[in-house]
């Protein structure tokens, strides 16, 4: 079925569906999705669900240790967005703090995240980058046992939510999203915008 939906020659969308979902089972896959869970988390636009949840479609009783898998290497991902903040801040920290539109007034930022901080690390849950809660981490000094606990529960909480939905409802989701490709993919831009637009004015 997928084949059929998503192989239409004039939709490069649909044609790219359709690669990731037959190298979803490949030996490769599960490597791609550590680098991509890892990026993420540091520097990568592109969240690891576009990966995960292909994965676990295409082999649903992996669902949760799938989930498992993406959540470590989004917790190993932030270690390096927070040596990014606390270490490079002023290199590619600082870069990377102005391309996510956080502002120019650092200590205006490091007052409001020290206030805040566990309570930011849990923006994990949201739709706000998580790059940037990690980066933020380490520029406020977050201290790190802390940063890395909050990081494995939020990163956990949420693939396993996005893996339980896919356990139990996986044929009805994939004919879903097959059907709403477009849509959705229109629909996770918007999120990520909205995420960044929420970052921003956070602080």
């Amino acid at each position: 079925m997928t084949d059929g939906i998503a192989s239409t020659g004039w939709n490069p969308l649909r044609k790219l569906y359709a690669w990731v979902m037959r190298h979803a089972e490949g030996p490769n896959a599960w490597w791609v999705l550590a680098a991509l869970s890892f990026a993420e988390s540091s520097f990568f636009p592109m969240p690891p669900d576009v990966l995960m949840i292909p994965m676990i479609l295409a082999d649903r009783k992996r669902a949760f240790v799938i989930a498992g898998w993406t959540a470590l290497w989004s917790v190993i991902g932030g270690l390096l967005g927070y040596a990014i903040g606390s270490l490079l801040y002023h290199t590619v920290g600082h870069w990377l703090i102005q391309v996510y539109g956080m502002g120019p007034d650092i200590e205006s930022f490091r007052a409001a995240f020290k206030r805040y901080g566990p309570l930011i690390v849990l923006q994990g849950l949201t739709p706000i980058p998580y790059k940037i809660v990690t980066i933020a981490s380490g520029v406020a000094g977050l201290y790190l046992p802390l940063f890395v606990a909050l990081s494995a529960v939020t990163r956990g909480f949420r693939f396993t939510i996005v893996a339980a939905l896919l356990y139990w409802f996986g044929d009805p989701v994939r004919v879903f999203l097959e059907k709403y490709l477009e849509l959705l993919v229109l629909g996770v831009l918007v999120i990520i915008v909205l995420g960044y637009i929420a970052a921003r004015h956070m602080f």
